[in-house]
């Protein structure tokens, strides 16, 4: 392993030759690097810090204009889909301060790979597995907090200066909102990053020809210099997380358990007390759903639908509240092709997420979601002290 000048360092696995180059993702002096090294070493593949869907959207901007917001609800990927925008829109919101281009040194490093005919090879995990398995390992509360997290960050990106960008080469921008969680969601990291860096070292150690010049973000660098020589389960790092027996057990559960409360206190209280919980679940689910999605601005038909559904969906865990709002908002105020052009701008401000009719409709999903998950939470003490007072 040898070292070249600040952020190159050269690799080597079995007769393969790796130019390793840390990067910014908005640093323009970082994407004048990359065509400096490529030009230089003429690699057989170039090896960019990108998944095959975040390639695609890089090199075809207009690809959001295809987009399916109903099929994204019906897919469950609203949730996934918000934290992907948030991500990008912190990082553009930087990289247009500064003048440049977001991913620049990405897209100049397929450009220079062209130039020399030299494959270009994606070698990030899929975003959509990496956030599932997020997903997966964080609680209601933290997932909460994150998403609060990413909102108050979007604010950071003025304050950010063109000396500061130079100093994240240590930390690319999603590492550094990561990074800023510190031990309240360090499941987190590990996904994000850590898992990420054995990903990245694979894919890199298998790229066709003898030599590769790999461009990741700089974050990733000692990761990917500490893992180089260790054995990777790449199957294991590709798995999209499954619920466990315990998980399976616990989803179904709590709608039992309420179910349950339901019928000992018509049952052991009376038809009074049994109304009155009922009542109190009603009220608590729809009340809370419904401030969910008038939270995200929502049509008053999707309100009306968050209310109506969320005492019934919080009893089944194959349906969530947030997805018959999501599905009514979108139908009620179906996105323009306007709204698919301006996605790109929009997402720059708070304003534009709750403006843009693709973003509000991923709000109201979450929104509701999280209102109905709460009122389930607030509805079961108040129901049993209904109980309580019956006696």
């Amino acid at each position: 392993m040898d070292k070249d000048v600040e952020g190159v360092q050269r690799l080597r696995f079995d007769d393969k030759e790796v130019v390793l180059l840390g990067t910014a993702h908005v640093s323009r002096q970082s994407a004048e690097l990359v065509a400096e090294v490529i030009r230089r070493e003429k690699p057989d593949t170039v090896c960019v810090e990108l998944c095959a869907s975040r390639y695609e959207a890089l090199m075809n901007p207009e690809a959001w204009r295809q987009m399916d917001i109903v099929r994204v609800i019906k897919e469950k990927r609203a949730f996934f889909l918000l934290g992907h925008l948030l991500l990008a829109s912190f990082q553009k919101r930087v990289a247009e301060r500064l003048g440049v281009t977001p991913g620049g040194e990405m897209i100049k490093a397929v450009e220079e790979a062209g130039n020399i005919e030299a494959a270009v090879l994606p070698v990030d995990r899929e975003i959509r597995t990496t956030l599932a398995r997020v997903w997966r390992h964080t609680s209601l509360w933290a997932k909460t907090k994150l998403v609060a997290q990413i909102f108050l960050s979007l604010g950071e990106a003025e304050k950010i200066t063109e000396q500061d960008v130079e100093r994240l080469k240590e930390k690319d921008a999603l590492e550094l909102l990561i990074e800023e969680m510190g031990s309240i969601l360090p499941a987190v990291r590990t996904i994000l990053i850590d898992e990420r860096d054995l990903y990245m070292v694979e894919k890199i150690r298998n790229a066709p020809g003898s030599k590769v010049v790999a461009v990741v973000g700089a974050g990733h660098v000692p990761g990917i210099r500490k893992h180089w020589q260790d054995p990777v389960d790449l199957g294991r790092l590709e798995e999209m997380p499954r619920t466990g027996r315990l998980g399976r057990l616990l989803k179904w559960a709590l709608p039992l358990m309420v179910l349950a409360v339901f019928v000992y206190g018509f049952v052991a209280a009376g038809h009074k007390a049994g109304i009155e919980m009922l009542g109190w679940w009603v009220l608590a689910n729809g009340a809370l759903a419904g401030l969910g999605a008038l939270l995200a601005l929502a049509h008053p038909l999707t309100v009306l639908s968050a209310v109506a559904a969320a005492p019934l969906t919080s009893l089944n865990p194959m349906i969530a509240a947030g997805w018959v709002s999501g599905l009514v908002e979108a139908f009620s105020r179906k996105p323009r092709v306007g709204d698919m052009e301006r996605l790109s701008d929009d997402i720059l401000s708070l304003k534009g997420f709750w403006k843009n009719h693709v973003t509000r409709i991923l709000l109201v999903v979450v929104f509701t979601n999280l209102g109905s998950s709460l009122g389930t939470f607030v509805a079961l003490p108040l129901m049993f002290k209904a109980f309580s007072g019956s006696g």
